[in-house]
């Protein structure tokens, strides 16, 4: 009984070892697994959680939770797929369109979910929900050296669905065409509106720069026609210094009116990050942004319009895959836009956070 059951194991081992060189000679396709959390306590010292003006930080005195974050990537042959989801205050302000009732629970969401296929060497075809290519800063707080976010991402866009074009022009400039849903909408079959978008990227071959210009125009859900441009450069000076640039407009029309009496309104704004490493554990981030609503039409709604000069100092401090990150940040604007605890309008608002991130 013995030798019958070596046999059949021997004739086993050789039927599989066929298999695997006759039928497939691919290596099996593998997955890759990341994921991220964040943390943060944050202190304002006009004593109320009305005074934050922009996205994931709105709290006073309280610790909170941001969000946990895990994403699948996988690649066979020509294909590939991205799945990532969020869980979290952070997720589901991220997708305000599908939880308008719900920023203030844990819920999950899709923050990226695109099927892609590589048609020729340097061109690659994808379709889903992306993460913007507009813009300096990024959802996931690891990949962020500041915790807080800027007036001009939170402003969006945050995301876009649908198709695009990604194509390699050579060692140093890509390029990449798309038609999407209007902004922040992973579903709008009740609208024929589409966004159109494009980015124009140069990584020089001789110098560490990098430079994106980028491009989104289309109708929003109620009509209203948005053309937005954004430049976004990085500059590795040194081993220890290393510059970052921001600067976006988006304009809008009311094209519904026929008789074309109301001009177009825009805001704008820029922002300068610079990043200083004092060994590979320590790090110091400066960011200095201006931000122009004079037309009332993001944070200075119900106003007669204004801006704001927000700046801010991060230290990072890693320990492997975790980076505590101390914050202090001052917003100036120039209308009276935030408010003691006593309800006494003021146009300075400090605060100071204190967060800690780890991804894998």
């Amino acid at each position: 009984m013995k030798k019958v059951l070596l046999v059949a194991y021997a004739a086993c081992q050789a039927l599989i070892a066929h298999s695997q060189t006759a039928a497939d000679t691919t290596k099996a396709p593998l997955l890759k697994l990341s994921g991220s959390a964040d943390v943060y306590y944050r202190y304002n010292f006009n004593g109320n959680n009305t005074d934050n003006k922009t996205s994931f930080t709105n709290s006073h005195n309280s610790f909170e939770l941001g969000m946990i974050s895990l994403k699948a990537e996988h690649e066979f042959k020509k294909g590939s797929i991205v799945a990532d989801v969020g869980f979290g205050k952070r997720a589901a302000e991220f997708s305000y369109n599908e939880t308008p009732e719900k920023t203030n629970t844990a819920e999950v969401v899709i923050k990226q979910l695109y099927v892609g296929y590589q048609v020729l060497d340097k061109l690659k075809i994808s379709m889903g929900s992306f993460g913007t290519h507009v813009g300096y800063e990024l959802l996931d707080a690891y990949l962020n050296r500041n915790y807080s976010m800027s007036y001009m991402f939170s402003n969006g866009p945050f995301f876009s669905t649908g198709v695009k074009a990604d194509l390699t022009i050579s060692s140093a400039w890509t390029a990449m065409v798309g038609v999407f849903n209007p902004t922040d909408f992973k579903s709008a079959s009740w609208t024929n509106n589409k966004y159109i978008g494009a980015q124009l990227g140069y990584c020089s071959t001789q110098v560490p720069l990098k430079l994106y210009l980028n491009y989104l125009e289309g109708k929003d859900t109620s009509g209203i026609q948005n053309h937005q441009i954004d430049f976004v450069a990085t500059y590795l000076v040194n081993d220890v210094l290393s510059l970052g640039y921001n600067g976006t407009v988006s304009t809008y029309k009311n094209t519904r009116d026929k008789e074309g009496l109301e001009s177009s309104k825009q805001w704008w704004g820029s922002a300068l990050y610079v990043n200083v490493d004092f060994n590979e554990k320590v790090g110091l981030s400066v960011r200095g942004e201006y931000f122009d609503d004079k037309d009332a039409l993001k944070t200075f709604s119900g106003t007669e319009g204004g801006h704001v000069l927000a700046g801010t100092l991060s230290l990072n401090y890693k320990a492997g895959n975790l980076t505590i990150i101390p914050e202090f940040r001052v917003d100036n604007a120039s209308v009276d836009i935030f408010h003691k605890k006593s309800g006494t309008p003021v146009g300075t608002s400090p605060s100071v956070l204190l967060a800690a991130t780890y991804h894998f």
